[in-house]
């Protein structure tokens, strides 16, 4: 029965949490000219992504599969990122997004996207991503393809899961 009250007061905590992040106002980020956002469209979470970037050998180079991230947001939502490109808040809503343009801003890294929105599902709990026009990602570092010496015949169908890190924002 211990757990109970530890139940309550990571409620409660969460409670003040989220009223403290809803507060604090949200900052436009610095990007390229070519993957800026339209006007007329308002900046509504950020999420801190850690996680990888699949990629399978085809027997002479890797190519791109699928992302595999967990994002935590400014506004204290938990969203799952996955092939489509998907994000998937808790709450069941998901937003599919659309490439618009990359920008490499570090060659070391994954580009920064403009993804507009392809399709959008409401949830079973909520619709937080279901309003979502455009997705920024931007501040990558690493996820890059393995070098292509590395795909060989012998090696073909192989995956292999790049880390990767990023920021993405949010707008409806």
């Amino acid at each position: 029965m211990k757990i109970l009250p530890a139940l309550s007061a990571a409620l409660l905590i969460s409670g003040v949490l989220a009223t403290t992040a809803s507060a604090r106002p949200l900052v436009e980020p610095q990007v390229p000219p070519e993957i800026k956002v339209e006007a007329g469209h308002q900046l509504f979470d950020i999420g801190h992504a850690l996680g990888v970037q699949i990629y399978a050998c085809n027997g002479t180079a890797w190519t791109f599969v699928a992302p595999k991230a967990i994002l935590v947001t400014e506004r204290l939502h938990v969203i799952h990122h996955f092939a489509g490109p998907t994000w998937q808040d808790l709450d069941g809503s998901s937003v599919v997004g659309q490439l618009v343009k990359p920008a490499t801003v570090d060659p070391k890294s994954i580009p920064w996207l403009l993804l507009s929105q392809k399709s959008a599902t409401p949830g079973k709990f909520g619709n937080y991503l279901t309003n979502t026009s455009f997705i920024q990602r931007i501040n990558t570092r690493g996820g890059l393809a393995p070098a292509a010496s590395t795909c060989t015949a012998a090696n073909s169908g192989q995956q292999r899961e790049i880390p990767y890190t990023a920021d993405y924002y949010f707008w409806k």
